[in-house]
């Protein structure tokens, strides 16, 4: 396959990078937590059905930007509006810039994680009454929601540290957990108030946040140190504390900690980085896949067993370099998720320019569908299809769970990244702005 000739040229992660590193931000027994009690949806979704008066629609969040753009969930996918995520980005800009150490994290994300560009919003949920968006702004270090109907901000969370990343919503929709990068801090916040309910400890740098067990258990992936470029394998060590932490949802007391070292080395796949990405449960959430650092390809875990199962090496496109430093942020591959009925697994082929359909009982690939540095995989809302953001050029594409084909791709802002479900008044068209 041959990459797109309409993409964004990538950029090698800056030297400069290492401003992140000194302004600080590199930074046993395992109880037993029962398994799950059942089937459960994806765990993005709000389990819980919109009313007459709601409209399902996906957030589609455009990083650099600072906007997200909302479209249909299924069908055609049409852009119904758009709404400022940073309706105060003076007065941040000003707060920061009058902070020294504020500034110097602030540029030490630019030049790192953003690839050059300030990144404005990541994650992105709605209230179940559909009249907020509560999304997470990295560069500013904190979470706001905001009114879908005047796009002016109900309450704002500066995390601790400096960097908000990667959230999840509860199943019941109440509560939403944050990671912060540079204090290795996962919070919880009420979704209507935006108040602290607690927040509890993590590896080096988390990012993947997922509720399971029917919103009994919070599950937090950290990456660590992926900014640097001492991305060699001797290097690893460089990387920091990477780990699940799985804490009791309701007291946010850690009840377990998985080194995932520890079983990739058991399975034989010391070559393997144990930095977890973005990761999908089956629905009965007795397998959990992942994505690695580096690495063309996943990982499927039995939860149950506790131990690695089997792991899946992807196609590599001949375009693609060798060269680890070139990755962005580490990401061979970054993204996927699973079909509502857990036979099919979606894959984003972040640096290798594909998104494919893997069948998860024998996984075996299906087509190799030409994607621009696809960055995030969800489900459509109708569950037909596994939706993606091509980043390298803008859209989201919606590819077929059941022929593994394109279905289509819808223009949105500027390098979309994170895409989630949720739900606006059926009448929403956009913000009321004069």
């Amino acid at each position: 396959m041959t990459r797109s000739t309409a993409r964004r040229p990538r950029r090698r992660r800056p030297f400069g990078a290492a401003v992140l590193v000194a302004a600080g931000l590199t930074a046993g027994a395992l109880p037993v937590v029962p398994g799950p009690a059942g089937a459960s949806e994806p765990p993005e979704r709000v389990r819980e059905a919109a009313s007459e008066e709601l409209k399902e629609v996906f957030f589609v969040g455009n990083n650099w930007e600072g906007t997200a753009d909302i479209i249909n969930s299924r069908g055609d996918y049409a852009r119904i509006g758009r709404i400022n995520m940073i309706p105060d980005k003076k007065e941040r800009l000003r707060e920061i810039y009058l902070n020294p150490v504020k500034l110097a994290f602030f540029l030490g994300i630019r030049l790192g994680p953003g690839e050059g560009h300030d990144q404005y919003v990541d994650d992105m949920y709605t209230t179940k009454d559909g009249g907020s968006v509560v999304a997470s702004r990295p560069s500013f270090a904190d979470v706001v929601s905001i009114d879908v109907r005047t796009g002016k901000i109900n309450w704002r969370f500066p995390v601790s540290g400096f960097r908000s990343d990667h959230m999840a919503v509860s199943p019941d929709g109440t509560q939403v957990a944050v990671s912060s990068s540079t204090s290795n801090t996962v919070h919880v916040l009420d979704m209507a108030t935006g108040k602290e309910a607690g927040s509890f400890k993590t590896g080096d740098k988390p990012h993947e946040n997922v509720y399971t067990d029917g919103g009994k258990y919070l599950w937090n992936m950290a990456i660590g140190e992926v900014n640097t470029d001492l991305d060699a394998p001797w290097q690893d060590f460089t990387k920091g504390d990477r780990r699940i932490t799985i804490a009791d949802a309701k007291t946010l007391e850690v009840k377990k900690i998985i080194d995932m070292r520890e079983r990739l080395d058991a399975f034989g796949r010391k070559d393997l980085s144990d930095a977890l990405r973005p990761v999908a449960f089956t629905p009965d959430e007795s397998k959990m896949y992942f994505q690695v650092s580096f690495f063309n390809g996943f990982v499927e875990y039995d939860v149950h067993k506790d131990e690695i199962t089997r792991v899946k090496t992807l196609p590599k496109n001949p375009d693609t370099s060798d060269e680890r430093t070139t990755y962005v942020n580490d990401s061979r591959h970054h993204g996927m998720s699973m079909s509502p009925r857990g036979d099919k697994l979606c894959i984003a082929g972040t640096m290798d320019d594909y998104v494919t359909v893997v069948n998860r009982e024998t996984l075996q690939e299906g087509p190799l569908v030409t994607a621009s540095k696809p960055y995030w995989a969800t489900v459509s809302g109708d569950g037909k299809h596994c939706v993606v953001s091509e980043s390298g050029t803008d859209q989201v594409t919606a590819i077929d769970f059941a022929t593994g084909r394109k279905v289509t791709s819808i223009p949105v802002g500027d390098h979309p990244q994170r895409v989630r479900l949720g739900h606006v008044p059926t009448d929403w068209t956009g913000p009321i702005t004069g």
